[in-house]
């Protein structure tokens, strides 16, 4: 029996029960349903049905009735029919690879949006979906924390990963908003583990720097501290130096700089969401246990593994206990964790700022440098500088209105 496809686009003011008016008259004509999708933007309705029906000679009379219903609704219709050729062509293109960009930023302008599906277009790339994950914001009341984030799902063959995602950064650098590309895979949809650097990343402070301040020897350590984290230094080299520094220093001050750690936006929001939906959360820093147990206790963190100091009569020895938790231990204890907890490497996130957490951004399945320097942006998978570390949760796809937006 001859059949013919159409495609039924609707658009207009929607309201309660459209969808279920239009597909009763394609089911009183025995219609098959082959996709269906739906948007909606300010109360205005896109909605496009591409429907099967068993001859071209029932065609006419289902057309009429979903003119009529159209009318009824006071929305508007248009059909297109769709060739066999067509349709087979465009069911054999699912099995493409599909990928997932995040165009994220306090506001999204015209300019970026079009700078970043400019590359999509230019290297033969389709948009399937666009989807807003934030939610809509006031042009009358100011807004404390602003922010805005779309979502872009793509399909297709991309022969070179490295120039789109240089693309992306380019594009970053110039107009100001983060960019994140993904695979869209299981892995990317079923995330268990995020392990954070703790210094510039979940507080927003280098505590190190901080209680040098507070022992008189600031400049010599924050100078070490920046080449260590540029990567000019050996890690394990300006860890000992500073350390040095430190002596004597009292553990009265360490309690008054623990009570007063300055936790970064959105870290309580974005922890607080992340234990709601059951994942698994660690610190794992270049830092002092010291202060990792008091975030630990603060934002409800699952693991601590950072640095001991070591601490006499009440006072800095200027050495430490254990081993020291450079780059390289970081990326162990991220495998260990995810052992622990029997969770694939590809299902864990790891975010940071320095050198020292590239290794562990490299081997997490998706890492995530966090308003960090040149060099940690440039080598890492993905990158927010934009917002806060809530902004984490728009690059695993959460809209706001699974986000806990009290905490």
């Amino acid at each position: 029996m001859e059949k013919e496809i159409i495609l039924l686009n609707i658009s207009g003011q929607d309201k309660p029960g459209l969808t279920s008016s239009l597909t009763g008259v394609l089911a009183s004509y025995g219609a098959k349903v082959l996709d269906i999708g739906q948007a909606n933007i300010h109360d205005t309705l896109s909605l496009g049905i591409l429907f099967e029906i068993k001859s071209k000679s029932s065609s006419a009379p289902v057309l009429k009735d979903l003119l009529f219903k159209a009318y009824e609704l006071g929305i508007t219709a248009k059909f297109r029919p769709i060739t066999l050729e067509k349709y087979e062509k465009w069911v054999n293109s699912q099995g493409k690879n599909r990928y997932i960009v995040t165009v994220l930023g306090e506001k999204l302008a015209a300019e970026q949006i079009s700078a970043v599906t400019d590359v999509i277009s230019n290297i033969n790339l389709n948009i399937d979906a666009i989807k807003r994950l934030t939610g809509r914001l006031s042009l009358v009341n100011e807004v404390e924390y602003p922010r805005a984030c779309v979502q872009l799902s793509i399909r297709g063959e991309i022969k070179d990963k490295a120039f789109v995602t240089e693309e992306f950064m380019r594009i970053s650098q110039q107009l100001d908003v983060d960019i994140a590309f993904q695979e869209d895979n299981i892995f990317r949809r079923n995330r268990r583990l995020v392990c954070f650097d703790m210094d510039s990343t979940l507080i927003q402070t280098e505590v190190i720097d901080e209680l040098a301040e507070l022992a008189g020897v600031g400049a010599q350590v924050k100078a070490i501290t920046e080449s260590a984290m540029q990567g000019e230094i050996d890690f394990n080299e300006s860890f000992k130096k500073r350390m040095a520094l430190l002596e004597g220093l009292s553990e009265e001050v360490l309690q008054k700089v623990a009570k007063n750690l300055p936790i970064t936006k959105g870290a309580h929001r974005l922890i607080k969401t992340l234990k709601s939906y059951g994942f698994k959360t660690a610190i794992l820093s270049g830092g002092f246990t010291y202060f990792g147990h008091y975030l630990q206790k603060e934002l409800g963190i699952d693991y601590v593994h950072a640095n001991q100091l070591e601490i006499k009569n009440g006072a800095l020895t200027g050495g430490y206990l254990g081993e020291i938790v450079d780059g390289n231990k970081k990326a162990e204890f991220l495998k260990e964790i995810a052992k622990q907890e029997n969770i694939d490497i590809a299902q864990t996130i790891a975010v940071g700022d320095g050198a020292n957490d590239l290794p562990m951004l490299n081997l997490a399945g998706l890492g995530i440098a966090f308003h960090a320097k040149p060099k940690v942006k440039e080598n890492a998978q993905s990158s927010i500088s934009s917002i806060g570390l809530d902004g984490v949760l728009y690059l695993l796809g959460y809209h706001d209105r699974y986000i806990d937006l009290e905490a």
